[in-house]
């Protein structure tokens, strides 16, 4: 998005989003100064450098609205790249190359002039900056809010300090800070809906006013401090995945290299698997079910939330072995994996599952099943399996292959994974109850249930055994 106000004053205003984790970043500056300055940097930092010269501007100021917790920073690329300073709130106090700054700083790029607003309740560096057009007006017509106040809600309050210490600081931070600016001033935040570092109500618009909102969120209406302690901290789901190690990665000595996993032979992803690497197919769930790698997780690309979710299942350190329809899928999935600071990849398999089928490996399946045909395994589980499950007749095995499982696509070992139920698992997988023969007394065979971990995001699979 590109928005320039007036002959003169040149004022450039970009938004760059990244869909699979909900951020939003900014290339904001003057386009007759030939000065620019990005905002809250995502890691692949090409389309940044691609705006700039288009719109014939240096990149000379990277802003950093606070220390991310969700995706990795691109400060250090951009840097090395540039040659930019990186500023952010002294509060951070990061250990990398930085100008700190206070509240009240400001940074004139042109017509444009930004001014820091301290809103510490995210983090306690968490900084606004407010955007004046110099050359029209006196008066900000837009904030970037960062993390302090979304498009339809408001941000959680639990990753850097006590919840309730910072859902009270977010409160002042708002009816001090943000909520004081004019009602036609422009709310253009650092995440959209779908980012772990709100509530359920944020949108996917990108952009709203300080007007709207407060007439909108009734939270904003809140003046008593405890009551909007209470409301804000009841609407927040699970914490990030892995958001301490972002951190840490996100105030450390700064990253200026980017590796792209390494193509690996059929042979190579074996080796790699039998070493303990978490082999990740990328593809879509039909395609996947269809015929994957033995022992592969089902982890599609192409929906958002890709990072994230994988994150979930990935343990600290593990090495991480892609599985994409071609090898750009793979590269893809890569960089969306690196930008949640999952960069333990031990690399992809070249070609993609079709080199795989050409050199006839064996692979798995799954069977797709209706909720009706589920339905009627169950009966037949109900009426043959338990009618004989405590006589010890041999039909008694037979019987049992009827009684619906579902095959563990998570499993590193590529066997069928049984837990007593409700399994303990990462929110994004499957979950479902027993048939009711299955609780029988007697049945100890039935008594635990397959469970789907299959990362897949939302929604639930009627499954059968693998084919």
């Amino acid at each position: 998005m590109r928005v320039r106000f007036g002959d003169d004053g040149g004022v450039l205003f970009r938004q760059v989003t990244h869909d699979d984790l909900g951020c939003a970043s900014y290339l904001i500056g003057d386009e007759d100064a030939g000065v620019a300055a990005v905002v809250d940097p995502r890691l692949e930092i090409d389309e940044y450098l691609r705006l700039a010269r288009y719109t014939g501007v240096r990149i000379e100021h990277i802003l950093e609205t606070h220390t991310h917790a969700d995706h990795v920073s691109g400060h250090g690329r951009l840097s090395a790249a540039t040659g930019a300073t990186i500023h952010i709130h002294r509060d951070a106090a990061p250990d990398y190359d930085h100008d700190p700054f206070d509240d009240g700083w400001e940074l004139g790029l042109g017509a444009l002039r930004i001014r820091a607003l301290h809103t510490p309740g995210h983090r306690p560096e968490h900084t606004a900056f407010a955007l004046t057009d110099t050359s029209r007006d006196d008066a900000p017509w837009a904030v970037l809010s960062g993390d302090s106040l979304f498009v339809g809600d408001i941000a959680r309050p639990d990753l850097a300090v006590e919840k309730h210490a910072g859902a009270e600081a977010i409160f002042r931070s708002l009816h001090e800070r943000l909520l004081t600016l004019p009602d036609r001033c422009e709310v253009w935040p650092a995440h959209l809906g779908g980012s772990l570092c709100g509530g359920p109500g944020m949108d996917l618009k990108i952009a709203s006013t300080i007007g709207f909102e407060r007439a909108a969120q009734p939270l904003l209406g809140e003046t008593d401090a405890e009551a909007f302690v209470g409301a804000l901290l009841a609407g927040h789901g699970p914490q990030p995945p892995n958001f301490e190690r972002i951190v840490a990665r996100n105030r450390g000595p700064l990253h200026a290299g980017a590796a792209d996993a390494e193509p690996l032979t059929p042979r190579q992803v074996l080796v790699a698997q039998e070493r303990g690497a978490l082999v990740v197919d990328v593809r879509t769930e039909l395609q996947f079910d269809e015929a994957h790698v033995p022992g592969a997780v089902a982890v599609t690309a192409f929906r958002a939330g890709f990072g994230s979710k994988l994150a979930w299942i990935a343990r600290p350190g593990e090495p991480i072995v892609l599985i994409g329809r071609d090898d750009d899928d793979a590269r893809l999935a890569g960089r969306l994996a690196a930008s949640v600071g999952l960069e333990d990849i031990a690399g992809h398999l070249a070609g993609g599952m079709t080199s795989w089928r050409e050199e006839r490996r064996p692979v798995s399946r799954i069977e797709r099943i209706t909720v009706a045909e589920l339905r009627d395994r169950r009966d037949s589980c109900r009426s043959s399996t338990c009618a004989s499950a405590t006589s010890g007749s041999p039909a008694t095995s037979r019987a049992r292959s009827t009684c619906p499982t579902t095959t563990s696509t998570a499993s590193r070992t590529g066997s069928t994974r049984t837990a007593p139920w409700p399994p303990s698992a990462p929110p994004d997988s499957a979950r479902r109850s027993p048939p009711a023969c299955c609780s029988e007394p007697g049945r100890a065979r039935c008594s635990t249930w397959s469970t789907a971990a299959s990362a897949r995001g939302c929604g639930v699979s009627a499954r059968g055994p693998a084919g």
